[in-house]
């Protein structure tokens, strides 16, 4: 599904030159939860914008289904990103001025689907995550963990093999934190691909693969009950 090859991200030039990335080499199979975990500035949210197809790498190959995406122009790379990758994000990104239900369509919008199919799909996914009644509201109208569920439909609205969540609780309090990853566990376990960058090490102790970064290497890389670790997620 994904595979990163001495991959290296440096931003800047010459003397003022910070490298973010040092060689990272990470492969992610169809169907894994993993979970990047890793001090501020360790490089995960990264590794995340070129997973996502949001940024390219300085050195390096980014594959996604055996594809090298970083060789790709823009209009390549903005397909693969609306019909193959979901993204959740911590600060929720929905369109201030639109209905819940136009963010959740927004995807498909770009995609060209027809205005009755869409609406079907997204008042389905809408209903999914327990929001039928919000669909007229705007993103202000909402709490925190309603935007964040809106959110949620909107990644699953182009039917993504792969979902990206970047903090997906990391403003949402403890309870609706725990309903959000619930989604995630779920779809999941419905046979998709996911991706979670996290600070809460509550949240990273159940995935079933933890890589640890650290100054823009992989520090570790390890699956709940792998006996060559000589761990598991606590």
């Amino acid at each position: 599904m994904l595979e990163l090859e001495s991959v290296y991200k440096t931003y800047g030039q010459a003397d003022a030159a910070v490298n973010v990335l040092k060689g990272i080499d990470l492969r992610v199979d169809e169907g894994e939860y993993v979970a990047i975990i890793g001090p501020s500035g360790s490089g995960k949210s990264t590794i995340l914008n070129i997973l996502g197809c949001l940024d390219r790498p300085s050195r390096g190959a980014c594959k996604i289904a055996g594809e090298d995406v970083a060789a790709m122009d823009d209009r390549s790379l903005s397909r693969i990103r609306n019909t193959r990758i979901g993204f959740i994000f911590q600060s929720f990104h929905l369109v201030s001025h639109l209905t819940v239900l136009e963010n959740v369509e927004l995807p498909l919008f770009y995609a060209r689907m027809g205005r009755a199919e869409r609406h079907a799909r997204c008042r389905e996914l809408l209903d999914r995550v327990g929001l039928s009644h919000r669909l007229s509201h705007i993103p202000n109208q909402l709490s925190g963990g309603e935007r964040q569920r809106v959110a949620v439909a909107r990644a699953l609205s182009n039917n993504p093999a792969l979902v990206l969540a970047d903090e997906p609780t990391g403003n949402l309090d403890s309870s609706t934190s725990a309903e959000i990853m619930e989604l995630l566990y779920e779809l999941h376990d419905a046979g998709r691909t996911i991706v979670v960058i996290t600070h809460d090490p509550e949240i990273a102790a159940r995935a079933p693969r933890r890589v640890m970064l650290r100054d823009g290497l992989v520090e570790s890389d390890v699956r709940r009950g792998d006996a060559r670790d000589g761990e598991s997620a606590p």
